[in-house]
């Protein structure tokens, strides 16, 4: 199967005759523990604003270098960003949306707006997300990480919608990401409503 984006057309990875039932559930596996680690300590939903980001930069990736495996090396390149920025006081999500914009860019020179579709929405997902997650550091902690869950909600049925067509990214990344979300914005809406 040719691993890059077409015109508009999804294309379903091929269909494997039997596989073992951790190749059936790493993703949602390896979902629950990023899940866990990114959660784990935290006391303020907005501690975790930058991973709403990072939702929108790994599609972006995959759209923009229209190949679906690129938004798994976004996601490795943004996990030591997400960690550099809680030890220096930095924002990840300022990095993350200059990756964006040249992502963009890169997405325009390299095949320009094909298919049509993808590399439009998911530029504006990113836009959207990225802003969200500036937004919600600036707001109350209630408010901020009500926001955030909200956001990582909503990612999540973007995960569920790129799982079932198999557009844009690896379903194997679709699932992870949603596990991720889904568990992320429950544990961040319970701390914001907490406090």
């Amino acid at each position: 199967m040719n691993a890059t984006l077409t015109d508009d057309v999804a294309h379903p990875p091929i269909a494997r005759p039997h596989r073992s039932a951790w190749g059936k559930t790493w993703p949602a596996a390896l979902g629950v523990l990023v899940a866990i680690a990114t959660v784990y300590g935290i006391a303020d939903g907005r501690e975790v604003a930058s991973v709403v980001a990072a939702s929108g930069l790994v599609y972006l990736a995959a759209a923009a270098t229209r190949r679906r495996w690129a938004a798994w090396v976004a996601f490795g390149i943004t996990v030591p960003l997400m960690g550099l920025a809680k030890f220096t006081g930095l924002d990840a999500t300022i990095g993350m949306l200059c990756l964006a914009a040249a992502l963009l860019i890169a997405g325009l020179i390299i095949s320009g707006v094909r298919p049509r579709w993808a590399l439009p929405l998911q530029t504006a997902a990113m836009v959207v997300l990225g802003g969200i997650a500036l937004l919600a550091v600036q707001l109350d902690a209630t408010v901020g990480g009500l926001l955030v869950a909200a956001a990582l909600l909503g990612h999540a049925a973007w995960d569920i919608h790129h799982h079932r067509t198999g557009r844009v990214v690896d379903r194997s990344l679709a699932e992870f990401c949603a596990v991720l979300d889904i568990i992320v914005a429950v544990v961040v809406a319970v701390i914001a409503l907490a406090s």
